[in-house]
C-alpha cells in the first residue's frame, strides 16, 4: 500500500530552488539563500569555518550558550577571539560594540545571536549592524529563534551571514535550515584557504556547484520530507501574514510576562527589561527555596504537553523557560503554562493568584 510520507515523487532542483526563493522573501533579502540539509547547527558552524581563519580577529558576543559555542568554533579555526559577555538577564548594546571596536580596531568579524531562547533575551541587531558597517567587519547572525517572531532583515541591517532554522517561531521541521550570504561573505570564503571544501559543512561547494551553476543540479539527494515541511510552514506564514505571526509572538511574550508577575509567589521575569525580552520564550526566576527543575517536573507530571523547560547548566535550579513559539504562541498555551506553574508552586506551599494571572493574560491579548 502507498504511504504519503514514504512514496514521494523526487524533489526536483527547480522545486528546491523555489523553496529557497520563498525563504529569501521571508527574509526580504536579495542575497543568495542556501538551504542546508540539516539542523541549524550545520550552517552555523559551516559559515564560521568558511569565513574565519588564523588571520581573523573576531568579536564574539555572548548573551547565552550559543555565543559561547561560536567562540569555541572561532578559536578552533585559529581566529583571535575577543569575547564580549553580558549578563544573561540583559542584552548587548550598540555602545558596547562600538567600545569593543575602539579598543580592538583589528576586529574584522562579529558574531551575534539575535534571540537567545535559552536565556530569554534578544539583541538590538539593527543598531548593532550600523556600528559593524561603520567599521567594515563581516557580520554573522544567528537568527534561528527570531525568524518569524520578530523582524529579521539581513540586507537592511548589513548582515553578511544570517542563519535561520524552521523549528521555532516558524513552526516547521528541525532537520532543515538556511543561510543568506552576502557577496562580501562569498569573497571572504573564496580567499580563506582553510574554508571547508568537498565537505558537508562547505558553503563554497553550494556556491560553486549550485548557485553559480544556475541552481540546476543539487549536490546530493534532497531531504524530501524536511523540504516539503519547510515549504508548508512558509506557506502557513504567508497565509497568516508575517506581521500577524510576529504580533502573535509579541502578544504571547507580553502576556506570559504579565501573567507571571500577577501569579505572584515570588516568580519573576529573568530578563529585567521588557525591551530586552525575546518574543519566543520567557524565562522566569523561581522563588527562593524552590528548585526550578523539580517545579517543572511537577508541572509536567500533571500536564506533559506544557512547553516548560528548566534552565540549563548552572541555571537548572533557578530558571524556568516558558516556550511560546510557533503553534504555541497562543493565548490558550500561555494560560495553561501559567496555570501549570501555579498549581506546581501551590504544591510547594507557595501562595499564588491563578485568577489574577488569568486576568493579566486576557488583558494583554484583549
Amino acid at each position: 500500500m502507498t504511504h504519503p510520507f514514504l512514496d514521494l515523487a523526487p524533489l526536483s532542483a527547480t522545486h528546491f530552488a523555489s523553496i529557497e526563493d520563498r525563504v529569501a522573501r521571508l527574509l526580504s533579502t536579495e542575497q543568495d539563500v542556501v538551504i542546508m540539509q540539516g539542523e541549524a547547527l550545520l550552517p552555523l558552524e559551516g559559515a564560521i569555518r568558511a569565513t574565519a581563519g588564523p588571520g581573523t580577529t573576531a568579536l564574539n558576543v555572548i548573551t547565552g550558550p550559543y555565543g559561547q559555542t561560536f567562540g569555541d568554533w572561532l578559536r578552533d579555526c585559529g581566529a583571535t577571539v575577543i569575547d564580549l559577555a553580558v549578563p544573561f538577564h540583559t542584552a548587548v548594546t550598540a555602545a558596547q560594540i562600538r567600545e569593543a571596536f575602539a579598543e580592538h580596531p583589528s576586529i574584522d568579524f562579529v558574531s551575534l545571536v539575535h534571540a537567545e531562547a535559552a536565556t530569554g533575551n534578544t539583541n538590538p541587531v539593527a543598531k548593532i549592524g550600523e556600528v559593524v558597517r561603520e567599521h567594515g567587519a563581516l557580520f554573522y547572525l544567528d537568527a534561528v529563534a527570531s525568524i518569524g517572531a520578530e523582524p529579521v532583515l539581513p540586507d537592511a541591517w548589513g548582515v553578511d551571514l544570517c542563519v535561520i532554522g524552521a523549528q521555532k517561531a516558524m513552526g516547521g521541521p528541525a532537520g532543515v535550515s538556511a543561510v543568506s550570504v552576502s557577496e562580501r561573505a562569498w569573497a571572504r570564503m573564496a580567499a580563506n584557504p582553510t574554508a571547508p571544501r568537498r565537505s558537508y559543512l562547505s558553503l563554497l561547494d553550494w556556491k560553486e556547484r549550485w548557485v553559480d551553476g544556475g541552481r540546476k543540479a543539487l549536490l546530493h539527494a534532497p531531504a524530501q520530507l524536511e523540504m516539503l515541511a519547510l515549504e508548508a510552514c512558509v506557506e502557513r506564514i504567508e497565509g497568516e501574514g508575517l506581521a500577524a505571526v510576529m504580533d502573535r509572538h509579541a502578544s504571547a511574550a507580553a502576556a506570559t510576562r504579565a501573567g507571571a508577575v500577577a501569579l505572584g509567589g515570588g516568580l519573576e521575569p529573568y530578563v529585567y527589561a521588557p525591551s530586552d525580552a525575546a518574543p519566543v520564550a520567557t524565562t522566569l526566576r523561581v522563588p527562593v527555596g524552590v528548585d526550578a527543575s523539580a517545579l517543572v517536573a511537577k508541572a509536567l507530571a500533571a500536564d506533559p504537553v506544557l512547553p516548560l523547560v528548566a534552565g540549563g547548566g548552572a541555571l537548572a535550579t533557578s530558571m524556568i523557560r516558558v516556550n511560546h513559539y510557533g503553534p504555541d504562541a497562543t493565548q490558550g498555551v500561555v494560560h495553561s503554562s501559567l496555570a501549570g506553574l501555579g498549581a506546581a508552586l501551590a504544591e510547594f506551599g507557595v501562595a499564588v493568584d491563578l485568577e489574577g494571572a488569568r486576568r493579566a493574560v486576557a488583558g494583554v491579548w484583549g
